[in-house]
């Protein structure tokens, strides 16, 4: 008897020290990095010096243990965002439901809709990222594309860059197969999060992520380069 209360009190006492090691509110930076070249394909470097093909920009991702928004970070926002998107994504992560301000070659349109599928597989290679050990994952978009994605059960939200999310703790790491997107946290904070920090403009008028997308088409569908952006941009 007095060994089995022995087994059951160190059980407690080492699951108490692993909730008590799980972080559940903060803030992530991450740096993104954007091969312009392999973005836009050859034709690109005919207006885009070699010196100019990385783009390197930094976001952050405000969470607690019942929301997140994802923003681009201070440093990066007097620069200019050419080439890139810089969306606001804000979700209840007690729901399947976002809210984000998507940027559409400048245009700044709201979207309210559900979270997109993903059928995550979990591999067993690991690495360290901005200090934590992560766990690789895969999301196999088709035959031909692969994403990668490095999550950290320490910080136990559901949450990551953009609208990436679903599996068993923050994304740290995401990255394109051919590298052409590659985000990375470079520092994780740990705090609460005041109520106003998750505020966003928000507009009476939304659209659906589908709504958009058959605009973009409508309207691009005879730019073979445009296309090819349309394809990348509803990934993320």
């Amino acid at each position: 008897m007095n060994y089995i209360k022995t087994i059951f009190t160190l059980s407690i006492v080492f699951w108490s020290a692993y909730l008590m090691a799980q972080y559940k509110q903060g803030k992530i930076i991450f740096e993104r990095k954007t091969n312009l070249y392999k973005r836009y394909g050859e034709s690109s470097k005919r207006w885009l010096d070699e010196k100019d093909k990385i783009k390197i920009e930094y976001f952050e991702l405000i969470f607690n243990d019942t929301a997140s928004l994802w923003q681009v970070e201070a440093r990066s926002m007097a620069e200019s965002s050419w080439g890139t998107s810089r969306n606001v994504v804000y979700r209840n992560t007690t729901t399947t439901r976002y809210y984000s301000i998507r940027d559409i070659w400048g245009d700044m349109i709201h979207v309210e809709d559900e979270l997109p599928k993903r059928s995550w597989k979990i591999t067993e290679n690991k690495r360290n990222i901005a200090g934590y050990d992560c766990r690789k994952a895969l999301w196999i978009i088709n035959d031909s594309s692969t994403l990668y994605a490095w999550y950290c059960d320490e910080i136990i939200p559901s949450i990551g860059p953009e609208r990436f999310y679903g599996l068993p703790g923050a994304i740290l790491g995401l990255a394109s197969e051919d590298g052409s997107v590659v985000y990375f946290a470079k520092e994780v904070k740990f705090y609460s999060p005041k109520r106003e920090e998750f505020e966003i403009k928000r507009s009476k008028k939304t659209q659906s992520m589908e709504s958009i997308r058959e605009q973009v088409e409508l309207n691009m569908n005879r730019n073979k380069y445009w296309k090819t952006d349309i394809s990348h941009y509803f990934i993320w």
